[in-house]
């Protein structure tokens, strides 16, 4: 009868403790519910429901998606974002917050915090943003109405309107809101960059209606205006 030989007897018996092993520790993370980390470093986290759908994505610039429509992603080559990324029970965008800060080569800031909900299956009505560009500095919120229509017909108009000319794209938009209306900035309250603060509140067209305004020397003003934009009456009055 032929043995196996010292040597090899030995392999063979670190293989089977090699496995054993391995079973076991993956056994043990199956098994558990809850592991806890002191420090770790990721590119991306997918945070997904049971069934695998996809509901929260917080990730670095370079691994940062596109857009979700249930669950399928369409390309977005216009973000270079880094922050979070919040979805629906269906697997369908409806915010995130973003942020991003850095000097340009002409060595002028460019920095920006940005946090958005989005209407369902639409685009965002409510987004804060703060931030730098160079020397003047800003921070906004926006209420904003979104018409009754579905946002993949506005990523294909967008997919057919970029590949147009130019000079083509702003009118064929035009076209675009006409067949597809409701949108409408609504109310901005914030800090302009030339230091004045401001609130806007505008009618369903988009028109500003009413202005209160701090301006940058420290004078206020209350303007009510036409939907032309026509000031109708201000206070104080104009002199």
């Amino acid at each position: 009868m032929k043995f196996v030989s010292k040597d090899r007897f030995l392999e063979i018996y670190a293989g089977v403790l090699t496995a054993v092993f391995a079973v076991t520790v993956f056994a043990g993370f199956a098994d558990s519910k809850k592991t806890t980390f002191d420090e770790i470093d990721v590119h991306r986290i997918n945070i997904v429901e049971p069934d695998g759908t996809l509901r929260l994505v917080i990730s670095n610039k370079a691994k940062f998606p596109g857009s979700f429509v249930n669950g399928k992603e369409i390309a977005r080559p216009d973000r270079h974002d880094t922050g979070l990324l919040f979805l629906n029970e269906e697997g369908t965008e409806m915010g995130g917050l973003t942020f991003d800060g850095w000097k340009d080569k002409n060595g002028e800031i460019q920095n920006n915090g940005h946090l958005s909900f989005d209407q369902y299956m639409q685009d965002q009505v409510f987004s804060l943003d703060a931030g730098q560009e160079g020397g003047q500095h800003y921070s906004v919120m926006n209420f904003t109405d979104r018409g009754d229509y579905s946002i993949m017909d506005a990523f294909e108009a967008k997919k057919r309107i970029d590949a147009l000319p130019a000079e083509q794209r702003q009118g064929e938009w035009k076209k675009f809101m006409e067949t597809h209306p409701g949108d409408a900035n609504r109310i901005v309250l914030g800090r302009a960059t030339d230091t004045s603060a401001v609130l806007k509140m505008r009618d369903t067209k988009g028109h500003d209606r009413l202005i209160i305004k701090v301006a940058a020397d420290g004078s206020p003003t209350i303007q009510f205006l036409d939907e032309g934009g026509k000031v109708l009456s201000q206070l104080p009055a104009p002199k």
